[in-house]
């Protein structure tokens, strides 16, 4: 079974083989042919003097327009297919090839980060493993951009985060699939109202350029099964004469999309954390004038709002202005002792539930969950908390936890056995929430965080108390640190 859900975890590049034939327009089709016979080729790639692909072609088109019909002189130019469709190797699997087999493509050139020809999918290889069912399950993940089309899409999440569950791939690996699954639907949401208001005469194309960036757990790249929605917009700088002609514009647009997202699946956040509220959009230099004065006010609402907002990551739109607002935000944190001091006044209560003598804290029977244990608060907060107030003060700019925790052990912040425990730990927590909301969602219960000790055997609560004790031993960690540096 890995096999049949391994495409979905796997980029494009993952499955390339050896480098596509290659050809300059002015080849002959006397040389494309020798070539393509020589290297048993199905296809080849026109490519211009940068080695930028300008066309494709394929042994159909040998067979259709060379055969018999053109001189073996002819250049290449004169048969290759253009515009040439391309992907990007960092593409998803199952994305690239349910594209393909939307546009009825059986070759497509792969690009690399700069946008050169590094290699050629085909269609058949990657097909050639999968069974009906998956091949059904990455048709159901790339429905088409309505809004059914996109509730199909949420829907067959769940049915993925289940058969890599069962195929014993680490959760925090589902997590980030899941997480650019929604992302996905993000974009093409925004792609599908930006289209509808530019044929809108009230509306028209963007008046500025913008970037879609999301926070929270999607920041992180660490949704689970049904989150909110957690988002912003960066909007390129414009004068502020021009606010009352551009501002209303993105105040459409996101009023379309978190609606759009509701009706998906991705429910409206009750803390009005998305690009509806002004607090949530801003040109880059209002983001960088805003977050400087979250760190000089620190007051306990202007720390929440930090605490949001520094795990954002781009999702839509202009790449550049989050990644320049990211250097931002890592450099001005380093410059602030004195904020992540407070940042971690505000959160150094969140702890484990782990009580005296290393025993599991459950929940009383006030609630209705007596003998559970909300391992989102009491599990994998604490430990996001922490490697996010770390990696603010070591100038570290990894958005995930796992990722801060790798970069805080090569800079020497953590110890090795330090990162392995912590690691291990996420790995538990997450492996033991993700299987409780499957099994929430398969009886029609409500999906939550929180799971019952009872429900564990002895070596899961032995083990889930030690992953405790790690993350324990970091926040007690910090508070000393913090106290001795600030």
């Amino acid at each position: 079974m890995s096999t049949q859900t391994d495409i979905f975890r796997r980029l494009v590049k993952d499955r390339l083989g050896e480098p596509p034939v290659c050809l300059h327009p002015d080849a002959s089709v006397k040389e494309l042919v020798d070539r393509m016979e020589s290297e048993t080729a199905t296809s080849a790639v026109i490519v211009d003097d940068n080695w930028r692909p300008i066309g494709i072609i394929t042994e159909q088109d040998v067979v259709r327009k060379i055969a018999f019909r053109i001189s073996p002189e002819t250049k290449v130019s004169k048969i290759m297919t253009a515009p040439v469709v391309t992907i990007q190797n960092t593409d998803y699997l199952y994305h690239a090839v349910a594209f393909m087999r939307r546009r009825g493509l059986r070759h497509i050139p792969v690009l690399n980060e700069e946008d050169l020809v590094c290699g050629m999918l085909s269609l058949t290889e990657a097909l050639s493993f999968l069974s009906e069912r998956t091949l059904e399950l990455m048709r159901l993940l790339t429905h088409e951009a309505t809004l059914d089309g996109l509730r199909e899409v949420k829907a067959a999440q769940v049915e993925l985060a289940e058969a890599l569950f069962q195929d014993n791939i680490p959760v925090p690996e589902v997590q980030a699939l899941l997480t650019d699954i929604n992302r996905d639907i993000h974009a093409r949401i925004l792609r599908r109202r930006l289209g509808e208001m530019e044929s809108e005469k009230a509306w028209g194309k963007p008046p500025v350029d913008f970037s879609l960036i999301i926070l929270g757990s999607g920041g992180r790249g660490e949704n689970f099964l049904f989150p909110d929605q957690d988002n912003a917009y960066i909007l390129d700088d414009y004068a502020d004469a021009d606010h009352a002609r551009i501002d209303p514009f993105f105040v459409e647009l996101a009023e379309r999309m978190t609606k759009d997202l509701d009706a998906v699946g991705l429910t409206l956040c009750k803390g009005f954390v998305m690009a509806t509220n002004p607090v949530w959009r801003k040109t880059l230099s209002q983001w960088k004038d805003q977050v400087a004065y979250w760190m000089r006010s620190r007051s306990p609402a202007t720390l929440r709002y930090s605490d949001i907002f520094f795990d954002f990551t781009h999702a839509f739109g202009q790449a550049g202005y989050a990644a320049e607002l990211r250097a931002f935000v890592t450099d001005i944190g380093t410059r602030n002792p004195g904020f992540i001091n407070d940042m971690y006044e505000i959160q150094k209560d969140h702890t484990v539930a782990l009580g005296w003598f290393g025993r599991l804290v459950t929940e009383a029977d006030d609630d209705g969950r007596k003998g559970m244990i909300n391992l989102k608060y009491s599990g994998t907060l604490p430990l996001v908390e922490a490697a996010r107030l770390l990696s603010l003060k070591h100038g570290i700019a990894e958005s995930s936890t796992l990722g801060r925790l790798k970069k805080l052990r090569e800079c020497d912040a953590i110890n090795a056995d330090q990162h392995d425990y912590l690691t291990g730990g996420l790995n538990f927590v997450t492996q033991l929430l993700l299987r409780q909301q499957l099994e929430d969602f398969k009886a029609e219960l409500p999906v939550s965080n929180f799971v019952s000790k009872n429900s564990m055997t002895p070596r899961e609560k032995k083990y889930l108390a030690d992953c405790f004790s790690a993350i324990q031993d970091l926040r007690g960690r910090l508070g000393s640190e913090f106290s001795v540096d600030f």
